[in-house]
């Protein structure tokens, strides 16, 4: 089966593999991102084992692990992935989203998602799209909100964060009939961010 990359003009999806490590790396270091004990982003020595871990995930059906590159620079600058896919509904969920800090608080994120959302609801037909952030990354909460995803609860003491310690973990969802106002909300901030050059929000 061919392996999905999805495009725009601004940004390449690319299917996460083990010739992305140096770039991944890379942008792993910008910003020490892997001292963010409540997010999933890997040391930069560590991104072999991540690439790795993901690929067994992509084996199993249920995650599809990208690369995220930055056309304008040709350079990658994070990760994203579906996961928890179910067919039957059908349904997935978007996460496991870091950027180097470079890339932060730009157009980019707002694009990813635009593409994502628009390979869930038009090309697959999901029902919803999900998303899931830690309680305590509160920045990953209030972009969600203003994507126009809907907090649906909190998983307490759900999983283990990589220090170890408990996370509750906050469930967001988009459903299909809500999508075209979210895609609307997408166009408008990166048409704005684009012309300004003003922060965008924090990945999620």
């Amino acid at each position: 089966m061919t392996e999905l990359t999805l495009a725009d003009e601004l940004v390449r999806l690319e299917p996460l593999a083990a010739d992305h490590a140096t770039e991944l790396a890379r942008a792993a270091a910008d910003g020490d991102l892997g001292q963010l004990w409540y997010t999933s982003v890997p040391e930069p020595r560590d991104v072999g084992a991540y690439i790795d871990a993901a690929t067994v995930g992509r084996a199993s059906g249920r995650v599809i692990p990208f690369a995220v590159r930055d056309l304008g620079q040709d350079r990658v600058i994070g990760s994203t992935r579906f996961y928890d896919i179910d067919s039957n509904v059908p349904r997935m969920a978007i996460g496991y989203t870091w950027y180097a800090r470079s890339a932060q608080r730009t157009h980019l994120n707002s694009a990813c998602k635009r593409l994502m959302l628009a390979h869930a609801f038009d090309a697959i037909g999901c029902a919803t799209v999900e998303f899931h952030t830690d309680f305590r990354n509160q920045q990953s909460r209030l972009a969600l909100d203003r994507l126009g995803a809907k907090q649906d609860g909190i998983l307490r003491s759900h999983q283990r964060r990589p220090d170890g310690t408990l996370r509750d973990t906050v469930c967001f969802s988009i459903l299909a009939r809500e999508w075209p106002d979210v895609r609307r909300t997408l166009d408008l901030r990166i048409t704005r961010l684009l012309a300004s050059g003003a922060p965008g929000e924090h990945p999620s």
